[in-house]
């Protein structure tokens, strides 16, 4: 799952560089207060900024290294497509199955159990947070928005999550890994350009697993689940900080420090959030009026809803679900 670089890396302050094959340049920098070793991210100009390496004991030499217990200041993505094996994300044990996805933040501590993950058919994509910061609005608009992925989406520490592909979605998930790596290994012009392409759309496809499982709950962040079901359960009705604040037991103040602290955004933020994503269902899967949709997700002024979806979205509602029939 750790990668490692291209070139010959000057040691750094607190170790050295290893020299395996790869498609971008990581550095053995540092070690985690548990004495685990740190992998950074370094990027080589001319290869996009994303890594994408084949796992499995046939690939071996290809750039995993040793299972030993390690972590990395970017993000990692593990996707299990045969096979399965054990690993621990800091103090949580996991047995990985085929068709299941690991979603790993910076700085967890990972470490692979007997049977090896590392050598099960698969694949790991790797990328620093900053590639998926939106430049225009919409951008990762839905893997943004996921309450469930704001740790890995962010690159905060603690940030972990796994999620599974159903079979019948598997070869089409594949499809989309196999793409990136292809732009990755090729580097033909405009390889950067569409490598973050092919990861936006791998994004996305996590960001609809991740809707679709509701069993998943936020790790060590009780406060933070307990404001996304309040959230879930209110959003199609009036809904504000007040009301998510004495559904959770905070001062409103204090639960805006706590969320904005925690996640970047802040609880109205979110609340517009899961109402926007609602909405957006219901323009491209109905025929409710734009009144009906405003409605339903919470907002009585059907002026009003307009002017939201349209400060999100760049359009009207009624023009944005014109624009998607339209294809």
């Amino acid at each position: 799952m750790s990668l490692s670089s291209v070139e010959p890396l000057p040691p750094a302050s607190q170790g050295r560089s290893s020299e395996v094959p790869g498609p971008s340049s990581v550095l053995l920098r540092s070690a985690t207060r548990d004495g685990a070793p740190v992998y950074g991210y370094r990027r080589v100009p001319g290869v996009p900024p994303v890594g994408v390496v084949r796992m499995g004991a046939r690939h071996a030499g290809l750039g995993v290294v040793q299972p030993r217990p390690h972590a990395h200041d970017f993000l990692v993505l593990v996707y299990v497509e045969r096979g399965g094996g054990r690993l621990r994300l800091d103090d949580r044990e996991w047995q990985a199955e085929a068709g299941d996805v690991l979603l790993v933040a910076p700085g967890e501590v990972v470490t692979f159990l007997e049977p090896d993950l590392h050598t099960s058919d698969g694949w790991s994509v790797y990328f620093p947070p900053d590639v998926m910061q939106p430049g225009d609005r919409g951008s990762f608009l839905s893997w943004r928005a996921h309450p469930l992925l704001f740790p890995f989406v962010r690159g905060v520490a603690g940030g972990a999550q796994r999620l599974h592909v159903p079979p019948g979605q598997r070869a089409a998930f594949g499809e989309h890994i196999t793409a990136l790596e292809r732009e990755v290994r090729e580097r033909r012009d405009g390889c950067s350009e569409a490598a973050i392409a092919h990861l936006t759309l791998l994004l996305v496809a996590v960001s609809r697993l991740a809707a679709g499982s509701a069993d998943l709950v936020l790790r060590d962040e009780p406060l933070l689940a307990a404001v996304f079901d309040a959230i879930e359960a209110g959003f199609r009705a009036p809904l504000g900080l007040a009301e998510v604040a004495t559904r959770v037991g905070l001062t409103p103040g204090h639960l805006t420090t706590v969320v904005r602290r925690r996640t970047g955004r802040t609880v109205q933020q979110w609340i517009t959030e899961r109402r926007m994503v609602e909405a957006r269902r219901l323009l491209a899967e109905t025929d409710l009026t734009v009144e009906a949709v405003g409605a339903r997700v919470g907002y009585r002024d059907p002026g009003y809803f307009a002017r939201r979806f349209r400060a999100a979205h760049g359009v009207p509602p009624l023009e944005w679900r014109r624009a998607g029939r339209a294809r």
